[in-house]
């Protein structure tokens, strides 16, 4: 997490998606889905709940298989490759519902999370760059994930998967029951981290105006299509898009 360390990192991150179909049993979800990130954009993945994201989002972090299709990352091809192995090379995901161990303390989250990326000195400097970016868990480290709010759990899952030194986050539903304010602060420290440190950012999100507020660009899936990809502004502006698929 170190200044050094992220900057040489800021022109990886470049994630595609080529023709990718993937589904559950013998149902097919995603039909040749295809877009790409750069390195340090934020993508808002839309679309109505069934419509494919989190499918989409699970089959990046290789929790399901790829029918048919390819995923890379800095023109490496992950498709095959198991979901530790995906993570070790930089993908990211913090599911809905987050990603944290209700018994331990924000403190031992932080630790189980920076296991096997960090060591020594170079652990401690990770974590305290995490209570930095979050600082609400700075004053809660010796609380355990159930003694915390909604929105300081969500900090933690967040840091949980930044402390992994990602080039690519994938985020599923992250404002899901939050307060307004506490999104605001979170989508706030998403943008940041993505223009200062190069992190490529995949968001799905039912709260549209808010992921649009800090993406660069919209993709909206409808029933495992990709209907639109464009930037923000363009997708807020057209009402026929907006009424036709995000009810708005």
């Amino acid at each position: 997490m170190s200044g050094g360390h992220a900057a040489a990192r800021t022109l990886a991150g470049a994630l595609s998606i080529e023709a990718l179909t993937a589904g559950y049993g013998g149902t097919p979800v995603l039909h040749d889905v295809s877009f790409a990130l750069q390195p340090g954009e934020i993508v808002a993945l839309l679309g109505a709940n069934g419509a494919g994201k989190t499918t989409l989002l699970r089959t990046l972090a290789g929790l399901m298989p790829a029918r048919s299709g390819i995923i890379r990352l800095d023109g490496t091809n992950l498709t095959e490759l198991a979901t530790e192995e995906r993570a070790r090379r930089g993908v990211a995901l913090v599911p809905e519902g987050q990603s944290v161990v209700a018994e331990l303390t924000v403190e031992e989250n932080l630790r189980l999370g920076s296991l096997w990326r960090h060591r020594g000195s170079a652990r401690e400097s990770a974590i305290k760059a995490i209570y930095e970016l979050f600082e609400p868990l700075a004053r809660r480290r010796s609380s355990a994930g159930h003694q915390l709010s909604g929105g300081e759990r969500q900090m933690l899952a967040l840091g949980r998967a930044l402390i992994t030194e990602p080039l690519v986050l994938a985020l599923d539903e992250p404002s899901l029951g939050l307060a307004p304010l506490t999104i605001a602060k979170i989508f706030g420290a998403l943008r940041d981290i993505a223009a200062d440190r190069g992190l490529t950012v995949l968001l799905a999100e039912q709260n549209v105006t808010s992921a649009l507020s800090i993406a660069d660009r919209g993709v909206l899936l409808d029933l495992g299509r990709v209907v639109a990809d464009a930037p923000s502004r363009e997708l807020l502006r057209d009402s026929t898009l907006r009424h036709a698929y995000l009810g708005f």
